[in-house]
């Protein structure tokens, strides 16, 4: 994958590989010491159930989705389900 800068990502939706729409990149956590990204913290849309998409919460409701499961970035995140 191309090297893409975190400010173009902000806001960018995010979907599953199933056209899912997840709802909205909000940030991405990261391991200070080693650099690691770690997940990415989706908005979620207002119409999504997060208990059936298959990723955890954190204690705002957000989606923790694993870094590893993007697929492709480019109109939207794409991430697999």
């Amino acid at each position: 994958m191309a090297d893409i800068l975190a400010e173009n990502l902000s806001g960018k939706a995010v979907m599953g590989s199933d056209g899912m729409e997840l709802g909205d990149l909000y940030n991405i956590t990261m391991d200070l010491r080693s650099g690691e990204l770690g997940d990415l913290l989706v908005s979620p849309n207002e119409q999504l159930d997060p208990a059936r998409v298959g990723f955890e919460t954190d204690e705002r409701g957000r989606l923790r989705v694993p870094v590893s499961s993007v697929q492709a970035v480019k109109d939207y995140i794409v991430v697999a389900r």
